[in-house]
């Protein structure tokens, strides 16, 4: 093997030696009245559901309508796998909100299709480079891509008929998605949650995996170190930790690590 040989096969092997994420820091969002009000309307963590929890293989229960969203939105699908992430994502959307059925459910499906249509619209050279090095949570290229995902929202929500305070209303959940760690509403934890829920999947195992450069055992170890301590909802918590098992068990992590 040539030596630029042996430097790509090494480029390709994942990292063993993987430096922590950097904790997710409330700052000062926390005390930003929308959180405060929303911490005191829901103040035992993870909330409690108060509707069904289904844990069954998301696979089981894909997610359905708003064809009119997805149609407009098809080229942004195209980009960092969001033909694989929206949908998925957007299944676990729809069980969350039966889970909680008093949240708004138009408006956190509407919203979790669009969560990261901006990924479409921002430098993609950028989007590994920036986006999963290092303290990815504070790219630029993430704030970018909500702001760009804000654009998209207002382009095509009022052209299916949405008003002007339903468009604001998604795009204060987008704006701050993967930026702003606390959540605003229901809505937005739905939102945020249903937006991690896919990392604990096979699916999201096998894309975030490769994204990150590490191997299926080293990430699904960090999914149970750190991010399942983040989600907000005690149906999220039910769904990730039996989707974690799932995909444990089935890629074998136990030996192959």
């Amino acid at each position: 093997m040539n030596p630029t040989d042996q430097q790509t096969a090494q480029a390709r092997q994942p990292r063993r030696d993987h430096p922590s994420w950097e904790k997710a820091d409330p700052g000062q969002h926390a005390r930003d009245p929308r959180a405060v009000a929303f911490t005191e309307a829901y103040p035992e963590r993870p909330i409690p559901a108060t509707g069904p929890v289904d844990t069954a293989p998301i696979s089981t229960s894909p997610a359905l309508g708003l064809e009119a969203l997805w149609a407009a939105i098809e080229p942004e699908s195209r980009t960092r796998s969001n033909d694989i992430h929206l949908p998925t994502s957007t299944a676990y959307a729809q069980r969350l909100c039966d889970a909680y059925p008093q949240a708004d459910r138009e408006l956190v499906l509407a919203t979790i299709i669009l969560h990261d249509t901006g990924w479409a619209h921002v430098d993609e050279s950028r989007i590994i480079s920036e986006g999963f090095q290092g303290d990815w949570r504070k790219a630029a290229i993430r704030y970018e891509h909500e702001a760009r995902g804000c654009d998209v929202a207002r382009r095509v929500l009022p052209e299916l008929g949405y008003d002007e305070e339903f468009v604001e209303r998604v795009c204060e959940i987008i704006d701050g998605h993967d930026t702003r760690q606390v959540a605003f509403s229901l809505e937005d934890a739905l939102v945020r949650d249903a937006d991690r829920l896919w990392r604990f999947d096979i699916t999201g195992v096998c894309v975030s995996s490769s994204w990150f450069g590490m191997n299926p055992a080293a990430y699904t170890d960090r999914l149970d170190r750190e991010i399942l301590p983040e989600l907000i909802t005690g149906a999220a918590v039910q769904m990730a930790s039996t989707d974690l098992a799932r995909t444990r068990g089935l890629l074998r992590t136990e030996v192959l690590r």
